[in-house]
């Protein structure tokens, strides 16, 4: 399996500018399996859901999602803002047949706001592709380590984030700590840049289950990262270090 992170600085409500920048950076990269962008990529995270929400189907952005699915023979991955009335921070899942798996986030950032313009989801979500179990989160969904358990379920989650420079050492720790508990892979897709409220600093990484990581982004820049995640490799560990057969129940 083949993944590749794009750590985007994301021009703030502009998603056509942001679509061009992302569909230039994805038309750079080798072939992959799987493309995953920042959390709210096309418009920037927060603001008022009303002006920049697609709707619950159909949307631009997804339309874009499938399109660069289709023609790169790759999943791409990333989080939306959705809705009418009751707006959802959505996860796309794409594949390139067109059909589409989300997760609502299910933490919302009660610090920043997001509970008051957003609507939680309560459905967890694994979505199967080319062999691999992904588990998808969004942002401050990875402080909540119960959320995110294995329950031998899933081979890799997915953590698509703005999350601002000054914790950003604790998205990094995190991060790792959710690849070792969990004995899995940990793909890890913050932006870069300012908005109104915050800046950002990226620290996008790619983990193997040790938490060792096997690609990363530069930090504080626009950047592109490439890693193959081994299944094999993976299911030899777990076999022959079962952590996960000993979790509680």
């Amino acid at each position: 399996m083949r993944v590749i992170i794009l750590q985007r600085d994301i021009v703030w409500a502009s998603k056509s500018e942001n679509l061009q920048r992302a569909e230039e950076a994805i038309r750079r990269q080798e072939p992959c399996d799987l493309v995953v962008l920042p959390e709210m990529f096309a418009t920037g995270f927060g603001g008022d859901p009303a002006a920049v929400a697609e709707p619950d189907e159909g949307g631009e952005v997804l339309r874009w999602m499938q399109r660069m699915a289709h023609e790169h023979d790759c999943a791409v991955a990333g989080s939306v803002a959705v809705g009418t009335k009751a707006y959802k921070n959505r996860f796309y899942f794409v594949k390139p047949d067109g059909s589409v798996v989300f997760y609502d986030k299910r933490h919302l950032f009660t610090y920043g706001g997001e509970h008051l313009r957003y609507t939680a989801g309560d459905e967890r979500v694994v979505v199967e592709w080319r062999g691999v179990r992904f588990l998808l989160m969004v942002c401050y969904d990875l402080r909540f380590p119960v959320w995110s358990r294995n329950r031998e379920d899933y081979d890799c989650a997915l953590y698509v984030a703005s999350w601002p420079t000054p914790r950003v050492d604790a998205w990094s720790a995190l991060l790792k700590a959710r690849a070792i508990e969990n004995q899995c892979f940990v793909v890890g897709v913050n932006r870069v840049g300012k908005d109104p409220q915050c800046e950002y600093s990226g620290a996008s990484v790619v983990l193997d289950a040790y938490g060792h990581e096997l690609a990363a982004c530069t930090l504080g820049k626009e950047c592109e990262a490439c890693a193959e995640l081994d299944m094999s490799a993976l299911e030899a560990f777990r076999k022959k270090f079962p952590v996960l057969k000993d979790r509680e129940k």
